[in-house]
């Protein structure tokens, strides 16, 4: 393969210019990432600990293999919410424990016991669709109070789908473990309840559907916390508890001991070329997104530092050049890629849809990296058919069975996002750079379409049009758009998998094609009618 070039100059202002507003943006979130870490506060914290309780990333951290890469995932859900701490009150992720990839789900207990909130069922249910779709096994560290009351309206009714994920991942033959820590009520409880392993700590996890106070109301019956669900009862007259631990530690030694006993093995091919270091410094990932949303970036700048050995076999390099197509590999997995090099035409959109059928044909995974304002529009663009070949793209991406990942770089407006394997389309994964922006248009399009059409109104109405309101409400549309658009506020909602620092991004990818590779990896020759 021909190794790529890089287009890019550090002794450039725009170079410059570009890496100062990447760091900026990653000062930022610092911060939030800090409100993560410090989930509960200081005294909720010197309580758990009081108690002689590990922190959920501790937890985990004594979990997976020693020194081992742990992907965490949704780490900014609820980011968007002002009355919510982000991180949505659990931690989830990816990791070797023994060494087997598992997604591990643990629960925050500093913060309201654990209780979920509507941005943790979020959080908890793409969880465990990330691990029934690539068949890994699941660990919860479990310590919560089940649903957070007051938003209980929000929680119910899609709260309930967890446990029916966790009998469905049983049934695929997926194994599921629980690791009780402490108090673990009504929700909480089912989750043990509904794994195949469990294992309690003595004397400290408490596991029952109603709490002492609620028995009390609904009974009549005064019962403490060890009589009505102790670990020790349920290891000794109920059955729910399998493993009897003597203290945290012991716990997660169980737990690692269940998985290497499972003689799990991926259904996947492993890594089949060499995974050789990008010869172009992963550092310039940094400048390699723009300061000014409005200008393109060459993508083969990112590809340069991203693809194994900087490698690269570039597929119909003059047709449709505004999407760059090619064949490279990743950690030693072997991938296709379709990158955003400017705006989506009619040859663009061709050339996309054929390499999504050749990646399927040799069953290999698509990487979908996203800078894209949209499809052309206008009269030439109409008439030459725009919307049959951005359809022939659309049908490619939505019927392909390979995995798709995708990377955020930039923009990611209207229709773009759909051909480009956006959130809609069932990628494995979706990862953003802190310079990701996604709406249905950029905000200044967006306030001038809007203008333009109350404009129209009020001609056709016959009334003097308000100049000095129509500037207003432009530059407060585009202030929302702009506020809605952003990396943080689409990563809150879960429209991604988290945001991660450009420097990052071979090994976060390296890590989800490995995770991908747990399941099987075939394609399909299976694609809806393409109108030609």
């Amino acid at each position: 393969m021909a190794v790529l070039t890089s287009s890019l100059d550090p002794a450039s202002e725009r170079f410059q210019k570009d890496r100062a507003a990447m760091e900026r943006s990653l000062t930022e979130l610092s911060v939030l990432a800090q409100r993560v870490l410090t989930v509960g506060g200081e005294r909720a914290v010197a309580r758990h600990r009081a108690r002689g309780q590990l922190l959920a990333r501790e937890r985990v951290d004594l979990l997976i293999d020693e020194d081992a890469p742990f992907l965490e995932l949704s780490a900014y859900a609820g980011a968007h919410e002002e009355r919510e701490q982000p991180g949505g009150r659990m931690v989830t992720g990816i990791g070797p424990v023994a060494g087997v990839e598992c997604m591990v789900i643990a629960n925050e207990a500093t913060s309201k016991g654990g209780s979920l909130s509507p941005p943790g069922v979020a959080k908890q249910l793409r969880a465990l669709e990330i691990a029934e779709r690539n068949r890994l096994p699941v660990v919860c560290l479990v310590q919560s109070g089940g649903a957070d009351l007051p938003r209980q309206g929000e929680i119910f009714v899609p709260g309930g789908r967890a446990f029916r994920d966790l009998t469905r991942l049983s049934a695929a033959g997926t194994p599921t473990i629980a690791i009780v820590f402490g108090s673990s009520t009504a929700g909480g409880a089912y989750v043990p309840g509904m794994s195949e392993y469990t294992v309690f700590v003595n004397e400290q996890a408490a596991v029952y559907l109603g709490g002492p106070p609620l028995v009390k109301m609904a009974t009549g019956e005064d019962v403490d916390d060890e009589t009505l669900g102790g670990a020790e009862m349920h290891a000794r007259e109920s059955g729910l508890a399998d493993y009897l631990a003597v203290d945290e530690r012991d716990a997660l030694r169980i737990g690692r001991q269940i998985v290497a006993d499972l003689g799990w093995r991926k259904a996947g091919p492993g890594p089949s070329l060499p995974a050789d270091p990008p010869v172009h410094p992963e550092e310039e990932l940094l400048a390699c997104a723009a300061s000014e949303s409005r200008r393109a970036v060459e993508v083969r700048d990112v590809l340069a530092r991203v693809l194994d050995g900087s490698q690269f076999d570039e597929f119909k390099p003059l047709y449709g050049a505004q999407l760059v197509c090619g064949w490279g590999s990743v950690g030693g997995f072997p991938i296709g890629v379709l990158a955003n090099n400017g705006i989506l035409f009619s040859p663009e959109s061709q050339k996309g849809a054929h390499f999504i059928q050749l990646a399927n044909a040799r069953s290999i995974p698509l990487l979908f990296v996203q800078n894209i304002t949209g499809f052309m529009v206008g009269s030439a663009a109409e008439r030459g058919g725009i919307i049959k070949d951005g359809a022939k793209l659309i049908n490619a991406v939505s019927n392909s069975a390979v995995p798709h990942l995708t990377l955020m770089i930039g923009a990611s407006y209207g229709a773009g996002n759909y051909g480009m394997s956006g959130r809609a389309y069932d990628p494995r994964f979706v990862f953003t750079w802190p310079s990701h922006r996604i709406a249905v248009m950029g905000g200044t399009q967006l306030a001038g379409v809007m203008s333009i059409i109350r404009r129209a109104a009020a001609e056709r109405a016959g009334t003097p049009y308000d100049e000095e309101t129509d500037a207003r409400v432009r530059a407060e549309t585009e202030a929302m758009i702009e506020a809605q658009s952003g990396a943080v506020h689409a990563t809150g909602r879960l429209w991604d998998d988290g945001v991660i620092d450009p420097r990052h991004t071979r090994t976060v990818l390296g890590l989800a094609l490995s995770a991908v590779h747990s399941a099987s990896v075939e394609g399909t020759t299976r694609f809806a009618p393409f109108r030609m």
